[in-house]
């Protein structure tokens, strides 16, 4: 049993998200029953204002100043995808598998978690779209893997080219340069 579990024991341990939502064409539905418990379980925006640390709202300016290098980030490499990636062949990511915005059908969340979770979610899911692009810029360019091993490799990693390996290299470049099997066509 977790920690958490263990302070919180009135929370179930769920291990089949289905029991709280749906998903219909893409979109979440939630049940009337599940609805009145979001509700009944919001904590009003004076309260959640009133029980925050003042250096939570001291640092909050700071953290929220990084929306404007995040949105040049989300333009200038969704341009670059849509601008390179044709011409060298590399098929593109979708950007809405990375960023998912659903956390606003959440009815026990207030305007200001509602915010800092679409935040969150946005900032999270564009680095997540950021390596996607990058790690398939780099499959092209030099899918050579690293000598030391890497915390969080991207998807594209385990298609590459075992360092100092100059044989293998010469021999499939070519090859793992272009292989993209198994990645999903945009729609």
């Amino acid at each position: 049993m977790t920690a958490h579990r263990k302070q919180n024991r009135e929370i179930p341990e769920i291990d089949a998200p289905s029991l709280l939502y749906e998903l219909r064409a893409g979109k979440v539905w939630f049940s009337q029953e599940v609805l009145r418990e979001q509700r009944r379980l919001k904590t009003s925006l004076w309260r959640y204002i009133r029980s925050s640390r003042l250096f939570v709202a001291l640092t909050a300016p700071f953290i929220y100043s990084c929306i404007i290098p995040f949105l040049l980030l989300d333009l200038f490499v969704s341009l670059y995808q849509a601008v390179s990636f044709p011409i060298y062949g590399i098929p593109k990511a979708r950007r809405s598998d990375y960023i998912i915005l659903d956390r606003k059908k959440l009815r026990y969340l207030n305007i200001l978690e509602t915010l800092n979770c679409t935040y969150c979610s946005y900032g999270n899911g564009l680095l997540a779209f950021v390596v996607e692009v990058a790690g398939r810029t780099e499959q092209h360019w030099c899918p050579i893997r690293h000598a030391q091993r890497i915390r969080s490799p991207h998807s594209r990693y385990s298609h590459f080219i075992p360092y100092g390996d100059a044989a293998a290299y010469r021999k499939k470049i070519e090859e793992v340069r272009c292989d993209f099997k198994g990645l999903k066509p945009p729609e």
